[in-house]
C-alpha cells in the first residue's frame, strides 16, 4: 500500500462515545472515509467527493493506531 496516508479528525480523536472514524488518501488520489458499522460489523468506506469534505482539520494517524480490522479492510480495498 505504497502511498497510503491515515488520518482522524483532530477534533474527534478523543470522543468515546462513538467509534472513530478514518479518512484515508492515497497517492494524490480521492479522501476515503472509513466508519465501524455495527450491523455489518466491518469498517465500510465511503468515497467523499470535495463538497462534502468536512471543513474540520485531520491529523496524521500511525498505521498502528488503526484498528486491525480497519487495516485489514484497507488492504482489501487498495491492492497494489
Amino acid at each position: 500500500m505504497n502511498g497510503l496516508r491515515t488520518y482522524i479528525d483532530k477534533n474527534g480523536a478523543g470522543k468515546r462515545c462513538a467509534d472513530p472514524v478514518f479518512y484515508t488518501r492515497r497517492e494524490g488520489g480521492p479522501y476515503y472515509r472509513w466508519q465501524y458499522e455495527e450491523l455489518h460489523r466491518r469498517w465500510l468506506g465511503s468515497r467523499i467527493h470535495s463538497f462534502d469534505f468536512p471543513v474540520t482539520e485531520l491529523v496524521p494517524a500511525a498505521w498502528k493506531e488503526l484498528p486491525a480490522g480497519l487495516q485489514a479492510r484497507l488492504g482489501e480495498h487498495y491492492v497494489d
